[in-house]
């Protein structure tokens, strides 16, 4: 059974509260996403780290429920 985008937003907004996200379902079958994430928590970090912050927040659901997930990730500007 597919994941919801709205199901995504949430695991992600539970795991980084600060985090503006961005959920776009690419082929409209619920499968393939594309999602931008912008969190304080990425700052210092590699885009590597960055992505594992994010699967980490899904909690195994990717390539289970969850097939395809396109990610951007950054920290946001500095003020």
């Amino acid at each position: 059974m597919p994941m919801e985008a709205g199901e995504i937003k949430r695991m992600i907004v539970e795991a980084l509260p600060d985090a503006d996200v961005m959920i776009e379902d690419l082929r409209g079958d619920g499968d393939h996403y594309n999602a931008r994430v912008i969190s304080a928590a990425f700052k210092g970090k590699s885009r590597v780290q960055q992505h594992q912050i994010v699967y980490q927040a899904l909690k195994g659901n990717m390539g289970g429920q969850l097939h395809a997930l396109a990610l951007q990730t950054s920290a946001p500007p500095e003020t």
